[in-house]
């Protein structure tokens, strides 16, 4: 619940990009489309969001993001420089101005010592450069967060970095 007169992150860039006259694109994979969700629940958001990709498997990243294999291979698909590739890919695909990107463990399962659950990385790629940040969502005890919460967290970071961008502060 946001405090009063605060508005919503999807309500703020939404007003940040039509002022501006920006169009907007999504890559996401472990929010598996909650951004979008976000995005689309604002009225007139069709003046600035253009759509998304939901790419969960290496090889819809591949082929409708543009990551390349190696990539992948390398540094595997929750990293820094998937989310890069994720970003730049859904921007060029889908012709915005701005792309976005998050990649995760969302968890239960799937985590790792190196990528453990709630492991998210966020980027965002426009004509003026990259940007990329990285979250380890855990609970108040530092236990892992179910699901749904690094779900909504990611989403909530990828909105924030959108908000930074498009105020000047990154």
């Amino acid at each position: 619940m946001k405090p009063p007169g605060e508005s919503a992150l999807e309500v703020v860039v939404g007003q940040l990009l039509k002022r501006r006259g920006l169009t907007l694109s999504m890559a996401e994979s472990c929010t598996g489309g909650l951004v979008s969700h976000r995005i689309t629940d604002v009225p007139g958001s069709s003046a600035y969001y253009q759509g998304a990709v939901v790419s969960y498997s290496n090889e819809v990243k591949e082929r409708a993001l543009r990551v390349q294999r190696d990539t992948l291979e390398r540094y595997g698909a929750v990293s820094e420089q998937t989310a890069c590739e994720m970003a730049q890919g859904v921007r060029d695909v889908l012709r915005t101005d701005i792309g976005l990107a998050v990649t995760g463990v969302a968890g239960p399962d799937g985590g790792t010592l190196e990528k453990p659950v709630g492991l998210v990385y966020v980027a965002l790629a426009a004509l003026d450069g990259v940007w990329v940040e990285r979250h380890v969502w855990q609970g108040d005890r530092g236990d892992h967060l179910d699901r749904g919460e690094n779900k909504a967290r990611s989403a909530e970071a990828v909105l924030d970095l959108l908000r930074r961008y498009l105020e000047g502060q990154l």
